[in-house]
C-alpha cells in the first residue's frame, strides 16, 4: 500500500513591501512522503516570497514536468516557475525556456555550496533566472513554525521576511547567489 501525502493548511497574511503586494490567503500543502519538514516549509516561504493571486502550488515532486510552484498567465503560459532544491542543470534551462521567470530556492549548506560550484558558470547563461540560498541554521528556526493547520503573518522589506505565528518570530535572509542571470 503505498504512502499519502500528509496535508497542511496555512492561513497567510503577505505584506511584501518590496513589490506592493498584499494578500491573505488559505494555502493548502501536501506533504510527500518522502519531503522533509524543512523542504515543506521552505516551499512555503518561497510561496510567501513570490506572493500574488495566481500562484498555485503543482504535483511537486510527483510530477517531473512541473516545478514546485507556478504562476501562469491567462492564456495557460508560464511567467514564474519556481524550483528547490539542487535540480539537474538541464531541468533549469527547460524551465528557464518554457518560463518569463524561474527562482531556484537551495538549502542544504554542503551540497548546495558544492553544486553551486560545479554549475555557476552554466546558470548564469540564463538572463531569467535568479538562485537564492537559505542555510541550515535559518532553516530549522523556519522549521518549528510548521503544523498541519498554520496562521502565518509574513513581512517582507529590503530583502528581509519577518515570519511570525502566534509562539515565534523569525527574520529570514536569502544570499542571492545569482539574481537575472548575474553573479551576486
Amino acid at each position: 500500500m503505498a504512502l499519502k501525502a500528509t496535508i497542511y493548511k496555512a492561513a497567510v497574511n503577505v505584506a511584501d513591501m518590496d513589490r506592493s503586494v498584499f494578500l491573505d490567503s488559505n494555502l493548502t500543502l501536501a506533504r510527500h512522503p518522502s519531503e522533509t519538514e524543512e523542504r515543506l516549509m521552505l516551499r512555503l516561504v518561497a510561496w510567501l516570497v513570490n506572493a500574488h493571486e495566481r500562484l498555485t502550488f503543482t504535483r511537486g515532486l510527483s510530477a517531473e514536468d512541473e516545478p514546485e510552484i507556478w504562476r501562469m498567465n491567462d492564456h495557460n503560459g508560464i511567467e514564474l516557475w519556481v524550483e528547490l532544491g539542487l535540480p539537474d542543470e538541464r531541468r533549469i534551462k527547460k524551465a528557464c525556456s518554457r518560463s518569463g521567470e524561474v527562482c531556484l530556492y537551495t538549502y542544504n549548506a554542503r551540497a548546495a555550496q558544492i553544486w553551486w560550484q560545479q554549475n555557476q558558470a552554466r546558470l548564469a547563461q540564463q538572463d531569467n533566472l535568479t538562485v537564492r540560498f537559505l542555510d541550515d541554521e535559518q532553516l530549522k528556526a523556519l522549521t518549528q513554525l510548521a503544523s498541519r493547520s498554520m496562521t502565518l503573518q509574513a513581512t517582507i522589506q529590503d530583502g528581509t521576511i519577518w515570519l511570525s505565528d502566534e509562539q515565534h518570530h523569525l527574520e529570514l535572509h536569502f544570499t542571492d547567489w545569482l539574481v537575472n542571470g548575474k553573479l551576486a
